[in-house]
C-alpha cells in the first residue's frame, strides 16, 4: 500500500536562489527489510540549518505565493562555490526524528504499529521510509517528541565525554552550557564523575545550570570573567573544551586560561610556554565570523580542530557506538531528556515569523515539528 506525503526540501540554484517548498511524495512499498514510518515529531537543531538555510542571506526572505507555502532567499556569490555539490538539487531536510510503524516488509511485520526513532535524514515529511536497521523502538511509555531527540544531541554529549577520556583528559569545558546539549553534557559528567566548566552568557542561565546539579557555572559576561575561568581550570585540570560557536575570540580566551593555570604550575620558567597540551574542539558555527586565535599567550602545546559526531562514531568503532546508543535508550527521559520551547506544524516551518524563531539558534529555545498539526 502506497502512502502520499508532504516533505520540506531545500533547493540550491546556480544563479544564487535557496527555495524552500512542501513537495508531495509518494512512499512506495516497502522492501522486505524496509519500514514506512509516520513522522510525529522531529526536532530542528543547528545541523539542520545548516542544510535548510545556512548559505542564504536571510534579509532577502520572501514568501512564495500559491497553494503551498514557500519561501525563498538570496544565497552571496562568495558562498556559492562551497555548493558546488548541491546546486539545482530538491534536498529533504531532517535528521532526526520519531514517529509509528503504518508499514513493513515481510522481514520487520513485527515492528507494525511501534513508536520508533530514527536517525536518517528527512524527516520532516509525513511519512518516511528507511531500513528497519535504521530505526529504535522506543522504550515503553514514551513519546514521539522524547524519541524525536534521541540521536544528534545524546550521542553528541556522549561523544564528548568519550573523547575527552580517550584523549586522556579529565575535566570537560563546554562554551555552551546552558543549551539542550550542554544540560544532557552536565548530566552525565554528574553521574560519571568528570569535573565540567560550564560558560554561558546570562545570569538566567546560570540559574538553569545550577538548577541541573552544575558546580561550575560562568557567566561570559562578567568583568571578572576570564580570572574565573583561570581558577576553575586551576582547580579541575580541564585542558579539554568544546565550542558550538566557532567564530569570534572565546575558543583563543578559553585556550589562553588554560595556559595560565599551567603555569602556575611550573616551578621553571620557558619562554615556550608550559608543556601542558591544550585541545579546543569547535563543533559548530552559531557565529559566522571567523575564528580568531591569538597564538602568542597560549605557548605550543596546544590544537584546534573540528569535531563531528558521524566521523567520532566512525573512528569509536561500532561497538563503541552500540554501548553510547544503549545508554541512550536506557535514560532516555532522564539523562537525555529533552525540553521544547515550541511545537509547529510542518507547514508553519515556513512561516517568515517562525522560521526567523527558530533560524536564531537562541540557547534554551528549541523547536519540534510535528507534521500531525498540518
Amino acid at each position: 500500500m502506497a502512502f502520499t506525503g508532504r516533505e520540506l526540501r531545500s533547493t540550491v540554484t546556480g544563479d544564487g536562489k535557496l527555495t524552500l517548498s512542501l513537495e508531495d511524495v509518494e512512499i512506495t512499498d516497502p522492501a522486505d527489510d524496509e519500514i514506512i514510518v509516520r513522522i510525529e515529531a522531529a526536532p530542528i537543531n543547528p545541523s539542520d540549518l545548516g542544510l535548510l538555510i545556512g548559505p542564504a542571506d536571510l534579509s532577502t526572505l520572501r514568501q512564495v505565493e500559491g497553494m503551498r507555502p514557500g519561501l525563498t532567499f538570496a544565497v552571496p556569490p562568495a558562498r556559492l562555490k562551497a555548493l558546488a555539490g548541491r546546486l539545482d538539487q530538491s534536498l529533504p531536510v531532517g535528521n532526526e526524528g520519531a514517529g509509528t510503524v503504518v508499514a513493513a516488509g515481510r522481514n520487520a511485520e513485527a515492528l507494525i504499529g511501534q513508536r520508533v526513532g530514527m536517525f536518517a535524514g528527512g524527516m520532516y515529511a509525513d511519512y518516511r521510509k528507511v531500513p528497519a536497521q535504521n530505526a529504535t523502538p522506543l522504550p515503553g511509555g514514551a513519546t514521539a517528541a522524547q524519541g524525536a531527540s534521541m540521536f544528534v544531541n545524546p550521542l553528541t554529549a556522549l561523544g564528548f565525554v568519550e573523547t575527552a577520556r580517550r584523549e586522556g583528559h579529565k575535566a570537560i569545558i563546554h562554551t555552551a552550557g546552558a543549551s539542550n546539549l550542554g544540560q544532557m553534557v552536565q548530566r552525565i559528567c554528574l553521574a560519571d564523575g568528570i569535573a565540567l566548566i560550564n560558560i554561558v552568557r546570562s545570569p538566567a542561565q546560570v540559574d538553569l545550570l545550577r538548577g541541573v546539579g552544575a558546580k561550575i557555572v560562568l557567566n561570559s559576561k562578567d568583568e571578572d570573567f576570564h580570572e574565573q575561568l583561570v581558577s576553575a581550570i586551576a582547580e579541575t585540570g580541564a585542558t579539554i573544551a568544546f565550542d558550538p560557536i566557532g567564530g569570534g575570540t572565546l575558543g583563543s580566551d578559553v585556550l589562553q586560561a588554560m595556559e595560565e593555570a599551567a603555569v602556575r604550575r611550573m616551578s621553571d620558567y620557558s619562554r615556550y610556554g608550559s608543556d601542558t597540551f591544550k585541545q579546543l574542539y569547535i563543533y559548530g558555527t552559531l557565529d559566522f565570523g571567523p575564528t580568531i586565535l591569538n597564538r602568542r599567550p597560549i605557548g605550543y602545546q596546544w590544537s584546534v580542530s573540528g569535531w563531528l559526531l558521524t566521523p567520532f562514531l566512525k573512528k569509536a568503532g561500532l561497538q563503541v557506538e552500540q554501548r553510547l546508543r544503549q545508554r541512550v535508550i536506557d535514560e532516555l527521559t532522564t539523562t537525555f531528556a529533552s525540553t521544547y520551547t515550541k511545537v509547529i506544524g510542518l507547514a508553519e516551518a515556513l512561516q517568515p515569523d517562525i522560521l526567523r524563531a527558530y533560524e536564531r539558534k537562541a540557547t534554551g529555545e528549541k523547536f519540534l515539528i510535528d507534521p500531525t498539526r498540518g
